[in-house]
């Protein structure tokens, strides 16, 4: 797992472990990043992962965070309707902040 922290987002990215391997890391560690927008990479998984994500996305979004999957395999009718995912790094940053305008809106 590689963390990278770019002002008030985290971006996790895989890195050859299991997805499973990798969401278990990823939530033992989560008290790190509750209170920052998250960003995780996993360019090159395909869309059957994306379940194993859905409690901890709607955990941080909660909190009123942001949580984006980047994906760059996704299949659109294969996808949760509950869970953002975008197929480029910086489709999730312009999701970020979109997000955080809209906080600040009240929305």
């Amino acid at each position: 797992m590689k963390v990278k922290e770019k002002g008030h987002t985290v971006i996790i990215t895989q890195a050859s472990e299991a997805v499973t391997d990798f969401l278990d890391k990823l939530t033992a560690e989560y008290a790190q990043f509750k209170d920052k927008n998250l960003i995780i990479d996993l360019s090159g998984e395909n869309t059957s992962d994306v379940q194993l994500f859905d409690s901890l996305s709607e955990k941080h979004r909660n909190n009123k965070k942001s949580f984006v999957l980047v994906m760059n395999h996704a299949d659109i009718d294969d996808l949760e309707d509950d869970i953002i995912i975008v197929p480029t790094l910086q489709e999730a940053h312009d999701v970020i902040e979109m997000e955080e305008i809209e906080r600040d809106l009240g929305f």
